[in-house]
C-alpha cells in the first residue's frame, strides 16, 4: 500500500488556479504594504524639508496640476502662502489661495476660522499641514462659505505621489522620489 492509500487520500491534482489566488492575494497584501512603508518613507523626508522647500513643493504640486502658481514674498501674507490660478497672471478662476504650516502641532480651529476669513469671493483655499488638524478645525473647513481643503501629511504626500510624474524638474529637486517596479 502507497503513503497515499493509507493516508486515505486520492492522488491530488494539480490545482493551479487556487494557487494563483493565493500568490495574487499575497502579492496584493505584500504591494499594499510595500507603498504604504514608501508613504511613510516620504513622509520621515517631507517632514526634514525646511519650511521654504515646503512652500516651493507645494507651489510645485499645484504647477503639476495645471495651474500657475507662485510662492508669495515673504512678510504678513494673511495666510497666502501660494496663490495659483488657471492663468499666470492670476486673473482667472478658480484661484486657489494655500497656506503652509509645516511643523508637528496640530492646526487648531482659530487658525483655520482666520484663513478662511482672509479668502475673497471666488477664491479656494488650501491649507497644508504636516502636524495636521484638530477635529475642530476640521469642522470649520466643512461649514465655511468658500470651498477648503484641509491636506496633512499623509494626505499631502498622497497627492504628491499621484502627480510626481508631472511635476518640474525643480519641484522634483526638492524632493526627489525613485519608482519601484512591480510584477503584474
Amino acid at each position: 500500500m502507497s503513503d497515499l492509500e493509507a493516508a486515505g487520500s486520492k492522488p491530488a491534482c494539480n490545482d493551479s488556479s487556487a494557487d494563483a489566488d493565493d500568490n495574487a492575494t499575497n502579492d496584493e497584501e505584500t504591494l499594499a504594504a510595500t507603498y504604504d512603508n514608501g508613504i511613510e518613507l516620504i513622509k520621515d523626508r517631507v517632514n526634514q524639508l525646511d519650511w521654504e522647500d515646503m512652500e516651493r513643493l507645494v507651489a510645485g504640486m499645484l504647477k503639476a496640476m495645471g495651474y500657475c502658481a507662485r510662492v508669495m514674498p515673504k512678510g504678513p501674507d494673511g495666510g497666502r502662502d501660494v496663490v495659483a490660478s488657471p492663468d499666470a497672471l492670476g486673473l482667472e478662476s478658480p484661484r486657489i489661495v494655500a497656506e503652509v504650516k509645516h511643523r508637528k502641532g496640530a492646526m487648531g480651529a482659530p487658525a483655520v476660522r482666520s484663513f478662511i476669513g482672509g479668502l475673497r469671493a471666488g477664491d479656494r483655499g488650501l491649507y497644508v499641514s504636516t502636524g495636521g488638524f484638530t477635529k475642530e478645525a476640521r469642522y470649520e473647513a466643512d461649514r465655511a462659505n468658500v470651498p477648503v481643503r484641509l491636506l496633512d501629511l499623509d494626505a499631502f504626500v498622497r497627492y504628491y505621489v499621484g502627480i510626481y510624474d508631472k511635476a518640474n524638474d525643480d519641484t522634483r529637486s526638492i524632493l526627489p522620489l525613485t519608482r519601484i517596479w512591480w510584477p503584474a
